[in-house]
C-alpha cells in the first residue's frame, strides 16, 4: 500500500481553485436513526475519542476502525469491548477492522456517517480531505497538519466542508471547558482591560518510546514512534504546546500573530530514540497591535514543570488555568463545571448533528496549529518568521511514496543559523 501526499496536495490545491461546491445534503440532521462512527487512528487518543463518541448520544454505534498497526487496532477494540458502558455500542466485525496505510480509506468507504480522525497529524491532511468529499462529520485532533502546504490543504477542505454543512469539531479541548469558556467570555467583555502582553507555559517531563525491533521497517519505527519525528507530529511546539498557543489566540479573538521569533534545541533528549525533534523551545509570537506573547515549552525530566496561561491587561491579570481574574474586576469561577471537555466537544458536535445545526472549527483549528509551526520554523532556523511566510512556505514534510516498508532517512536535527526556511 501507498500513500503520497505530495499528489494529494496538488489535487486538493485544484479543488480548491474550483468554483464553490453546491450545498449538500446535511447528513442526519434530525431524528433518532443510528449514527455509525469510523475511528481512524487506534492509539490512547483514538481509544479515547471513541469512547467520548459513544458516550455523547443513545444512538451511535463504532461501525468500522483503522490504524497503520493491527496490535494498535486489536488493542483498542479490546478497552472498548471492556468498558461496560459503551460495549454494547461496538459493532466492529472483522471485514469492517482495516489495517494499512489506506485504511482510512476503507474505514471512510464502510458506511460511517461520523469519523474520528486521531492517527499521527502527517497524516490528517489527507485523511481530513477524504472525509470532506465523502460527505462526513468529523472530529479532527490537534494539530490538524505539521507544514504550510497541509494547514493550506485543510483550511480548504473546512472550507468545502461548511458548504456541505458537515460538522468539523477540533480536539483543542480548552474551547469545550465550561471555565475556560466564562474567562475568554470576560476577557472579551473587557474585564482586564486592553491586552497589553501574554505568557503561555508548556513545560512537562518527558513521554512515551517505543521499542526498535529487528524486523521494523524505517517508517514503522517512525510512525510508533512519530512523536519525535517532524513529518509525524510537526516537533513538540506544535503538538502539544499548540492548546496553550490556541489559548493565547482565543484571547486575541481569533487574531492571530504576524510574526515570531525564537530560541530552542536539544540538551537532555540526545539519543537516537527521541528522533530529530528540539526538547525545550521559547518563541516570542507579536501581533500588529503590538501585543507579545512569550511561550514557553519543554520536555525533559527531573525539572520543574508548568503548565498554565497568562493575560496581562490595563485593568487587570488572568490566571487563564486557575480561572482567576485579579485587578479592577476581581472574579474567580466558582460556577459548575459540567461534563470534562473530552466529552463536552462530542456531546456538542453529536447534538449539532441531530439539530441540523454542524459546528465548524476549522478556522481556528488550522490557524493555531499554524501558530505552533510558525514558532517551530523560528527556532529551527534562528530567523524571524511571519505568518505569510509561515502560510506560504513550500516546504512539504510528508515522505513521497510512503510504504510501510519505506527505509526513510533519519532526519538529521535542526542547527539555528544553519538550517534554512523553506
Amino acid at each position: 500500500m501507498t500513500t503520497n501526499r505530495r499528489r494529494f496536495l496538488k489535487t486538493t490545491a485544484a479543488s480548491a481553485a474550483a468554483a464553490t461546491l453546491a450545498s449538500a445534503p446535511f447528513v442526519h440532521a434530525q431524528g433518532t436513526d443510528v449514527l455509525k462512527i469510523g475511528l481512524i487512528g487506534c492509539g490512547g487518543r483514538g481509544t479515547g475519542a471513541a469512547t467520548q463518541a459513544l458516550n455523547a448520544d443513545p444512538n451511535v454505534r463504532l461501525h468500522a476502525v483503522g490504524d497503520a498497526f493491527r496490535d494498535r487496532l486489536d488493542t483498542a477494540i479490546a478497552t472498548l469491548g471492556r468498558d461496560r458502558a459503551i460495549a454494547a455500542k461496538v459493532d466492529v466485525p472483522a471485514e469492517r477492522k482495516f489495517v494499512g496505510l489506506d485504511a482510512y480509506r476503507q474505514v471512510i468507504a464502510s458506511g460511517v456517517d461520523v469519523v474520528l480522525l486521531c492517527s499521527p497529524p502527517g497524516f490528517r491532511p489527507q485523511h481530513f480531505r477524504a472525509a470532506v468529499d465523502a460527505d462526513k462529520h468529523i472530529f479532527a485532533e490537534k494539530p490538524v497538519a505539521v507544514d504550510g502546504p497541509g494547514i493550506r490543504a485543510v483550511l480548504a477542505a473546512s472550507a468545502d466542508a461548511r458548504r456541505k454543512r458537515l460538522s468539523v469539531v477540533s480536539g483543542l479541548c480548552w474551547r469545550y471547558d465550561n471555565a475556560k469558556r466564562e474567562v475568554f467570555r470576560r476577557v472579551h467583555d473587557n474585564a482586564v482591560g486592553d491586552i497589553v502582553a501574554m505568557q503561555c507555559n508548556y513545560v512537562t517531563g518527558t513521554l512515551w518510546n517505543r521499542a526498535r525491533t529487528p524486523q521494523m521497517s524505517e517508517a514503522e519505527y517512525q510512525m510508533r514512534n512519530w512523536l519525535y519525528f517532524t513529518w509525524l507530529s510537526g516537533d513538540f511546539n506544535v503538538e502539544q504546546h499548540v492548546h496553550s498557543l490556541d489559548k493565547m489566540a482565543w484571547a486575541m479573538r481569533d487574531v492571530y500573530p504576524v510574526r515570531c521569533y525564537g530560541l530552542g534545541g536539544r540538551q537532555v533528549r540526545t539519543g537516537p530514540e527521541f528522533g530529530h525533534i528540539f526538547d525545550h523551545m521559547s518563541v516570542v509570537y507579536e501581533w500588529e497591535n503590538g501585543v507579545r506573547c512569550y511561550a514557553n515549552c519543554r520536555q525533559q525530566p527531573r525539572c520543574f514543570n508548568e503548565v498554565n496561561d497568562f493575560i496581562m491587561g490595563t485593568k487587570g491579570k488572568v490566571n487563564v488555568m486557575q480561572h482567576i481574574i485579579t485587578g479592577e474586576n476581581a472574579w474567580r469561577f466558582a460556577g459548575a463545571r459540567g461534563p470534562d471537555m473530552y466529552q463536552q466537544e462530542h456531546n456538542e458536535l453529536f447534538a449539532g448533528i441531530r439539530r441540523g445545526e454542524p459546528i465548524n472549527n476549522g478556522e481556528y483549528m488550522c490557524k493555531s496549529s499554524l501558530m505552533g509551526i510558525m514558532g517551530r520554523m523560528a527556532c529551527y532556523t534562528g530567523q524571524q518568521i511571519t505568518w505569510d511566510q509561515a502560510l506560504n512556505s513550500q516546504q512539504n514534510l510528508f515522505p513521497a511514496d510512503l510504504t510501510m516498508e519505506s527505509q526513510l532517512p533519519v532526519p538529521e536535527v535542526a542547527k539555528p543559523g544553519e538550517t534554512r526556511f523553506s
